[in-house]
């Protein structure tokens, strides 16, 4: 859920718990201050029913009090506590029953004394408490539209540099260094965006140089290893050269190469960190994974390993350069990790790409097996072969994972 709509939410519901608390407490008033002023008519209703059959010679139930309903009851009690309460009042005029409320107290006339108890109906008073109730509902019906689309259309211009500060660090591309944000009418959005401008103008300039330490490096690095590599083969065709010395060179002659594709390695890894290669297209993966296991039936044959493949058609948006370092790692990983007369099996889906290998039982743990330089004890490689296709998989947005079950090892990768 994006920021603003939090915002609408937790505001629409705090003024909505405030609103009807504040409609409840209103309510409760309101009723309070009605009932108070039907009492105070019925107090001045009591004085004037007793006024008047205190100073009249006609029996206390003659009283006429208008539409209101007073009730004379003779009565021993000396003295009676004035008392308010709700009841109901029947209304002579259209034979109905409605709410009302009565006031009861003690009356004396001609020595005797009477319970008098006065009836007034409250149905104009519920009638103004319900029309000031749907009011106040309107109002917080209206406060809270209007408080809405003040969050949801009005806030949003506020938050407008924010989202295009936001769309300049998407499109950031640390090699063109195309950030640039302006300074605007909201403090916060302006401190944020220098702090930003400097974070990047940082990044680019350490990129920058370690970009040109890696260059440098390789290339310093590419010429004496070349150097040495072709001294190597014009010694190693010395036919004066002993078996053990040409042991010995043979095996610096491996080293060397084993150094140079470890550089090489290194250094398209960096690539890939820093998303230097994005020149995609579509590709045919059935073609593509066919052939190149026509390329690996040599490799495998030599060790006695046979490659059963099942493809269906399927077309990715890739590089074909990385997919092609891709498929390779995860071939030649199958077939130099395999047991002699072993079986690799391959198989592709619309929905992910499978390719087991048998095995010794001692596999890396899962959690390891993509790390670089983590290897086998047995393995003579670089220690980056996995870390490679682990990082290649994550430029082209594809999950890629590692099992192992009953001697077989298996790397899945998911479209």
């Amino acid at each position: 859920m994006k920021l603003a709509a939090h915002y609408t939410k937790t505001s629409i519901i705090t003024s909505l718990l405030v609103l009807v608390a504040g409609a409840v407490v209103y309510f409760i008033a309101i009723n309070y201050v009605a009932e108070k002023q039907l009492d105070k008519s019925l107090t001045q209703e009591l004085y004037e029913a007793k006024e008047y059959v205190s100073n009249s010679t006609l029996p206390p139930q003659r009283y006429d009090a208008d539409q209101d309903h007073a009730v004379f009851t003779p009565t021993d009690q000396s003295a009676i506590k004035r008392r308010f309460f709700d009841t109901t009042y029947h209304n002579s005029w259209d034979r109905t029953v409605e709410p009302g409320r009565a006031v009861e107290d003690l009356v004396k006339v001609n020595s005797k004394n009477y319970k008098v108890t006065i009836t007034m109906s409250r149905e104009g008073t519920e009638f103004l408490v319900e029309i000031i109730t749907i009011i106040t509902l309107a109002l917080i019906a209206g406060l809270l539209a209007v408080l809405f689309i003040t969050n949801k259309y009005l806030l949003k211009g506020l938050w407008q540099p924010f989202f295009d500060t936001l769309g300049q660090i998407k499109g950031f591309d640390i090699e063109k260094k195309n950030l640039k944000l302006k300074s605007n009418d909201v403090d916060e959005f302006s401190e944020l965006n220098e702090a930003i401008n400097g974070m990047a103008a940082r990044i680019s300039t350490d990129y920058q140089n370690l970009k040109q330490f890696s260059e440098n490096a390789s290339h310093e690095l590419m010429t004496p290893l070349a150097v040495v590599t072709t001294k190597l083969d014009t010694l190693i065709q010395d036919e004066q050269l002993t078996a053990d010395q040409l042991q010995r060179i043979q095996d610096v002659y491996t080293s060397i190469n084993k150094s140079v594709k470890l550089n090489q390695t290194l250094l398209l890894l960096v690539k890939l960190d820093n998303e230097l290669i994005a020149n995609k297209e579509p590709i045919d993966l059935k073609a593509c994974i066919a052939e190149k296991i026509q390329q690996f039936n040599e490799l495998a044959a030599g060790k006695g390993v046979v490659i059963h493949q099942q493809l269906e058609n399927k077309t990715l948006e890739a590089s074909r350069y990385l997919l092609d370092i891709l498929l390779n790692n995860l071939l030649s990983n199958a077939i130099r990790h395999n047991s002699t007369g072993g079986e690799v099996k391959v198989y592709l889906t619309s929905n992910e790409l499978i390719v087991s290998n048998m095995g010794p039982d001692n596999p890396i743990p899962p959690d390891k097996v993509f790390e670089r330089f983590h290897k086998g004890t047995a393995s003579n490689g670089t220690g980056l072969g996995l870390a490679l296709v682990k990082n290649i998989a994550q430029q082209f947005g594809l999950p890629i994972s590692y099992s192992f079950s009953r001697g077989w090892h298996t790397f899945t990768v998911k479209f």
